[in-house]
């Protein structure tokens, strides 16, 4: 079984019926916010570059995964000054896919699946302060709402690509997993009653990544696009999960903040 770390973008390439042991697969770690503040590079660029080199060497693209995030972090920005958490985990994700969209498209069935959390049920898309400024940032405020950018993502990505399109979206909330996320947390005390709990409460990342694999791999699924999945199960969105109002308003306004390129727009 193979299981995609916490701040890795994953690409399988290869037959979709191949066992999934014989998959190639590469990664790119665009998750690091230490080094993403340290280096301060553009999150959004350096994910375009990856996409244009995996495209000058591979022929076609089974499944994506798009499992990088960050979350409780400082207030820190992306080089194009947008805020670091919905940077990273939306317009990062956004840019990546449509990017490596035409790659989907030569398999005969392809999947993107985006690594979401039940927390965007918490939130809201702040279209009039999306960077969160003058006082509006919190880290849970910045993480909750990247997660509902995902899922209203997926849903305008499989409306977008139609009922006849041989790529499908999944979106998935993953469960509670220990992982690295306190990493950033800037009181040591909240950290550490954080990590506590989460050792003794959460799931390994080995149990974690079943909701990914089964959106990733499960045949069932092959007819489905745009649905939410939680503990290996199709799960009921909120409204706030179904408003295409603000999915369609999120897709536009992502196309100009990334700059997509005009032969990549649907």
């Amino acid at each position: 079984m193979w299981s995609s770390q916490s701040r890795s973008t994953a690409i399988r390439i290869g037959d979709p019926g191949y066992d999934i042991s014989s998959k190639k697969h590469v990664s790119f770690d665009s998750g690091d916010t230490n080094r993403v503040r340290r280096n301060s590079p553009a999150v959004m660029r350096v994910r375009h570059k990856f996409a244009k080199n995996v495209s000058l060497n591979e022929s076609n693209i089974d499944i994506l995964i798009n499992n990088a995030g960050v979350g409780m972090c400082p207030e820190w920005q992306t080089k194009e000054g947008y805020e670091m958490t919905f940077g990273t985990n939306h317009l990062g994700h956004f840019l990546l896919t449509l990017s490596l969209l035409p790659l989907l498209q030569k398999s005969p069935k392809a999947r993107i699946i985006t690594v979401s959390s039940n927390t965007h049920r918490l939130a809201k898309i702040n279209f009039e302060n999306i960077n969160l400024r003058n006082g509006a940032y919190s880290g849970i405020s910045a993480y909750v709402q990247s997660k509902l950018a995902n899922v209203l993502f997926t849903r305008e990505l499989a409306k977008r690509l139609g009922p006849n399109s041989t790529v499908h979206t999944y979106v998935l909330h993953p469960g509670p997993i220990k992982t690295d996320m306190s990493r950033n947390m800037a009181n040591k005390s909240q950290k550490a009653i954080y990590d506590t709990m989460t050792s003794m409460l959460y799931l390994r990342p080995e149990m974690g990544c079943q909701t990914t694999l089964y959106c990733a791999l499960e045949e069932r699924l092959d007819n489905e696009s745009g649905l939410y999945y939680n503990n290996c199960r199709q799960d009921p969105l909120w409204a706030n999960g179904t408003d295409d109002k603000s999915a369609e308003r999120l897709w536009n306004l992502s196309c100009d903040w990334v700059q997509l390129e005009d032969h990549l727009k649907i």
